[in-house]
């Protein structure tokens, strides 16, 4: 058995200088052997060629968002625009085929007029004038980005407007002269995580560096944050500090100056609306002072106490929760099937998003005048208890949502009215787009195209059995008669982020056509089944969601779906160091392994970029008893020279300022070094998704497809 390696032991630290020659040598060696064993036959030629007519075919559905007077927001990228316009048009015109639409910011023409690699991050607009944004673009597709005012009546940035550098910055307005501002303020001024610790006040006009101080965290969290909701009547100002990825310190800040603790458990998230104060749970909390009510408001935790389960939502009062009442109303409580995946509201509604099995299911939730008597006794279907004086909340389904097709919420706009937008769609479905108003009618807006011919296709859910029993469900679309053939898995289990049915036009033109099977694995570490799912794979815990990955790829096999050697995964990000693990532990189980920037040195990860924002999530290396259980799965450190490895292809981007491209670069290095097959190709630009722009996204898919189908076998 090849001895593992430490820290101090690691021939190739040097690979971790981004831009040193040595380093960025290496990396354009490996790019060229990638290239010539990759690009050169007619398959990469074809699949380039599909997949990037599908990101840019003109009929795809322009996902909108509202600001103001239900304008149309969007912005897009196709073959004329390959950094993308940002675009508004009005609902009657969104509804034609084709829209006239306003462009407000050509990202090409800023692109070419100031020699920069600008790529579009987002922008912040000011309420309830929107009149005026802060626009963030960054180099090449990082993180860090630069911010500028511009002037959405004009269309033109503001000349002495709000400008910041390039950094990691977070900015909100509070009024049209004034920002609330976390940045690099220089020295001292950032966490161990890279992200700013201090939010300043900025008035127009004055210097940034004169800002005032509103709040400042610690140089060990994650970052500092500031937001301002501006609603007429419900002004408030809240500023706080991320103590690690899942928990947080939050307050409201009064005009004088004063900070208001906003009593929530650490781990909860929470948002304020109009007179509401809405609390999402992961962990299970125990609020003194409160009876339970019916059974509805959660279970008697003895002392007059009643303890509210993790993964409920709760609401209560604003103004009466931070004045030390605790009237709170039981919304949601989870099962052993259903979990909540995230909540939206209209001006006047609620809208629950729930996960049965994976698969969708959309509510909304009338609140009850605050003041008003109600009661949990006798509540029905259609009604939500409640204790104290929160009133009864009503519950209905949301109209619009299709049965058989995972249905997400687009956007709704709070500040006008009870609209929403509904984008419905499956694995064969291309997505639909509807419109609709709680309580009134919903309209289809848009379809999107087929890109690939589904009429032969199924999609099945089947559960696999992991090591410790837990059944574990994945999604697989194919062929239901091609037993045995290439079938290419993939999943995330990580961060509590859920893995849900989609389209998608590359895997389908470019895999499914092809000939090829789908699968899409649910393991624990994400949020399909709520907190419980993902803390199940949380520290020391995580091998249960490699074992997970691992049942389901045996099931395939077990019932016949493919063989070991047909079988392929990929995995991006924290799905990287999923692939990376497969690799190292169950080479046995796949005959090809690809991981797009991929997390995979766990040794040295909390010292690289973003890392250390992720400790919660991995553990503490520095900490010997974390080191202890990280060491045995950490892929880096358990390259083995004498097990045999199924071919395995590593892509990771120069510019990908969140996972440091030295784990993929140190990875194939080490795999080169122990006499396995690697692959490896890094993208000078495209930040964490490996890709600036569709051309770069077409041939990174490309080439992750080809190296698929020549190692797993299939169509010429």
């Amino acid at each position: 058995m090849t001895r593992l390696i430490d820290e101090d032991d690691d021939p190739y630290r040097w690979l971790e200088d981004l831009d040193g020659p040595d380093a960025a040598g290496w990396a354009r060696d490996r790019n060229a052997e990638t290239m010539a064993a990759l690009t050169g036959g007619d398959r990469f030629a074809a699949l380039r060629a599909e997949i990037r007519e599908v990101l840019d075919a003109d009929d795809r559905v322009p996902y909108p968002t509202w600001r103001g007077d239900h304008l149309y927001y969007n912005f897009w990228i196709d073959a004329a625009h390959p950094r993308g316009i940002w675009r508004r048009t009005t609902l009657d015109e969104y509804r034609r085929p084709e829209p006239q639409w306003d462009v407000l910011l050509d990202v090409d023409a800023l692109a070419a007029q100031e020699g920069e690699n600008w790529i579009w991050q987002g922008a912040t607009v000011l309420r309830p004038g929107h009149d005026r944004c802060l626009v963030s673009l960054s180099r090449g597709g990082s993180d860090a980005t630069v911010v500028r005012e511009f002037d959405l009546v004009r269309r033109a940035f503001v000349a002495d407007g709000f400008t910041l550098d390039e950094a990691k910055s977070d900015v909100t307005w509070v009024d049209a002269d004034h920002i609330l501002v976390a940045t690099d303020f220089g020295p001292g001024s950032l966490t161990t995580s890279g992200y700013p610790r201090t939010v300043r006040r900025w008035r127009r006009g004055t210097p940034l560096p004169s800002a005032e101080v509103v709040f400042a965290g610690q140089a060990d969290d994650v970052s500092a944050y500031a937001s301002h909701d501006p609603t007429p009547g419900f002004e408030r100002t809240f500023v706080g500090r991320r103590l690690d990825f899942f928990r947080s310190e939050s307050y409201l800040l009064t005009p004088a100056g004063e900070r208001v603790r906003i009593d929530v458990p650490s781990d909860a998230h929470w948002d304020a609306h109009r007179e509401w104060l809405v609390i999402g749970l992961r962990s299970p909390w125990t609020v003194d002072g409160v009876a339970g009510v019916g059974g509805v408001a959660g279970v008697d935790g003895g002392g007059g106490g009643v303890t509210y389960p993790a993964g409920a939502l709760l609401a209560a009062p604003f103004d009466a929760f931070l004045a030390g009442a605790r009237e709170l109303t039981t919304l949601f409580t989870p099962d052993e099937r259903t979990a909540l995946s995230y909540h939206a509201w209209t001006r006047g509604h609620l809208i629950l998003a729930t996960l049965a099995d994976v698969r969708s299911r959309l509510e909304v939730l009338t609140p009850g005048a605050v003041g008003a008597a109600g009661s949990a006794a006798g509540a029905s279907d259609s009604a939500v208890g409640a204790s104290g004086s929160a009133g009864a909340w009503r519950r209905e389904p949301l109209a619009g949502v299709p049965e058989f097709e995972h249905t997400r919420l687009v956007d709704t706009d709070p500040d006008v009215g009870d609209a929403y937008l509904l984008a419905s769609e499956g694995f064969r479905q291309p997505a639909t787009l509807r419109l609709g108003q709680v309580g009134g009618p919903v309209e289809t807006l848009k379809r999107a195209p087929a890109f690939f011919d589904a009429s032969r296709l199924t999609e099945r859910q089947h559960f696999a059995t992991s090591a410790d029993g837990t059944r574990v469900p994945y999604f697989l679309v194919g062929d239901p008669d091609a037993a045995g053939g290439p079938t290419l898995l993939t999943g995330y289990g990580g961060f509590e982020v859920p893995e849900l049915p989609h389209y998608s036009g590359i895997v389908g033109r470019g895999w499914l056509a092809r000939g090829g099977s789908y699968v899409v694995a649910n393991i624990r570490g994400g949020g399909e089944y709520g907190p419980a799912w993902h803390r199940a794979a949380l520290r020391e815990n995580r091998p249960r969601a490699y074992e997970d990955f691992a049942a389901v790829a045996a099931d395939l096999v077990a019932r016949g779906i493919t063989t070991p050697a047909r079988l392929g995964m990929e995995g991006g990000s924290n799905g990287g160091l999923l692939a990376g693990v497969m690799l190292t532990r169950y080479p046995e189980l796949f005959g090809a392994v690809v991981a797009h920037v991929p997390l995979l040195d766990m040794r040295r990860y909390h010292k690289l970029l973003a890392g250390a924002s992720w400790m919660a999530e991995y553990g503490d290396p520095d900490d010997p008893a974390d080191w202890a259980y990280l060491r045995e799965y950490s892929p880096y450190h358990n390259v083995d020279r004498d097990r045999p490895y199924p071919p395995t292809l590593l892509v990771t981007s120069t510019r990908d300022d969140r996972v440091h491209p030295g784990h993929a670069r140190k990875m194939a290095a080490r795999l080169r070094e122990r006499g396995h097959e690697v692959a490896y190709y890094e993208n000078v630009e495209g930040g964490h998704g490996a890709a600036a722009n569709n051309a770069q996204r077409a041939f990174v898919w490309a080439l992750t497809l080809e190296f698929l189908w020549r190692h797993l076998g299939g169509p010429a």
